[in-house]
């Protein structure tokens, strides 16, 4: 699975990593699989992961740390086993300092 995070869709990029519930938001007229859920088992590339919101990159980190994610409008804790490959053009050490980025864990 591939992703791209987007200018347009950071508002979105949560509800779709994590998927919601029924009635979590305006507009959430069904419960919907989040890519955690869907790529279990397997890789999601997320591609520019530095441009990605702090609050998605928390969600993201207690992904990688514990394999544990939430959906939006749900308080049932869920389980995934997925290998994420992240990129990006983003300078992360730098931006780790300027506070515009969490510590996850980079390597290479």
């Amino acid at each position: 699975m591939l992703l791209t995070a987007e200018q347009s869709q950071k508002e979105l990029l949560t509800v779709n990593f994590l998927g919601h519930e029924k009635g979590a938001f305006t507009g959430a007229t069904a419960t919907r699989s989040g890519y955690f859920e869907v790529a279990d088992g397997g890789t999601i590339f997320l591609d520019e992961v530095g441009e990605l919101p702090l609050t998605t990159q928390v969600r993201l980190l207690r992904v990688l740390e514990n394999g544990e994610f939430l959906k939006v409008g749900s308080s049932q804790v869920q389980k995934t086993n997925v290998r994420i490959v992240a990129a990006t053009n983003v300078h992360m050490f730098d931006a780790i300092k300027k506070k515009n980025s969490v510590k996850i864990y980079i390597t290479g």
